[in-house]
């Protein structure tokens, strides 16, 4: 498992570091795994440090392109951490109970898909799936929560099979995305992660929050809705105003076992301008997409935060301008994370 993962030590970020006289930074306070253990032991350690959360990138567009999207995801975590290691430290934000792990090491990977055909990418993210999910499980098993940054939506399915099998059940999940994901079993790729998930038995209860009604096609729509899947769509919500979605969020979990735990999904192309693979005109804002991961972050049964499709080289105004909204966007996100559990 250890050559699975890049482990990040202080030095590793020290370069990104911005420091100032007087002010401390959220990167000075945050935890790094012991090198010298195995993973499991440095993750007991580092809870017994007292931390809460654990900080893994994916620096992988495979996923994506795998789909027939656009490349660019490998970017996100990188945009999001020079971005979240400078935040201050103080009274409303506490780095001393985050650990940084580090990131996914697919680097190999991302080098065979450059010339890879269809088949081949899809066969690169399944890999993916399978150096990724043991590191997940481990984290789960010790009790910490993770915060997955970077890469395509495909990594939905190693996070809820961890997930699942760290419960021993099937767990549920809420994904703020204009599409469902849900497509056939056909290889895998950013477009399948819950159909996976749910074909496998790790996927229980299942909403699509945001789904948009013209950006999915027909047999799509009733693959899901054959499959149970419950969506309140961007249409019902934002356009016709049917409901106010916080409460409805609130009435879709109480209407479940309140024992059940659940993943938080978010594809950041749900987001107005967010740099993504598939850049969306017409989207939440991010304000909103704060106040959703804040909502489902404050209940108790909440397991990981989720992050995904962030492509800062799909900027329009270039890859500059994309590092610095997809890592303030992303920044944003993690801390309306944090602030909700905090309220636990």
């Amino acid at each position: 498992m250890s050559d699975t993962l890049i482990r990040y030590q202080a030095a590793t970020l020290a370069a990104f570091q911005q420091v100032r006289h007087g002010e401390t930074r959220l990167g000075q306070m945050l935890l790094y795994a012991d090198v010298a253990l195995p993973l499991a032991e440095a993750l007991i350690k580092a809870k017994q440090q007292g931390c809460l959360y654990v900080l893994l990138g994916v620096p992988e567009d495979i996923g994506p392109r795998a789909n027939l999207g656009q490349g660019g995801a490998e970017l996100g975590w990188q945009a999001f951490i020079r971005k979240f290691i400078n935040l201050q430290q103080n009274e409303f934000l506490d780095g001393s109970q985050i650990l940084l792990l580090g990131e996914l090491n697919c680097a190999d990977l991302q080098q065979q898909s450059q010339s890879a055909d269809l088949t081949t990418l899809r066969k690169l993210c399944a890999e993916i799936d399978l150096r990724l999910e043991p590191l997940l499980l481990a984290i789960f098993n010790t009790g910490l929560t993770p915060i997955v940054i970077g890469g395509g939506h495909n990594n939905s399915l190693p996070l809820l099979s961890a997930l699942a099998k760290s419960q021993q059940q099937a767990v549920n999940c809420i994904n703020l995305d204009p599409h469902a994901d849900f497509r056939l079993l056909e290889g895998r790729h950013s477009g399948n992660g819950f159909s996976y998930a749910k074909a496998q038995g790790h996927l229980d209860k299942y909403l699509v929050m945001g789904l948009h009604e013209l950006k999915n096609s027909a047999s799509s729509l009733e693959q899901i809705k054959q499959a149970g899947v419950d969506v309140f769509s961007y249409q019902q919500l934002f356009v016709r105003q049917q409901a106010p979605w916080p409460e409805l969020l609130k009435l879709w979990l109480n209407q479940h076992d309140p024992q059940q735990v659940f993943g938080i999904e978010l594809d950041t192309d749900a987001i107005t301008g967010m740099p993504v693979s598939a850049y969306n005109s017409c989207g939440v804002s991010v304000q909103q997409a704060e106040h959703f991961v804040y909502v489902l972050a404050s209940q108790t049964q909440s397991r990981y935060l989720h992050l995904a499709e962030a492509a800062p080289a799909q900027h329009p105004a270039g890859l500059a301008a994309g590092m610095n909204d997809a890592g303030q966007i992303l920044t944003a996100l993690v801390c309306a994370f944090l602030f909700g559990k905090a309220q636990l």
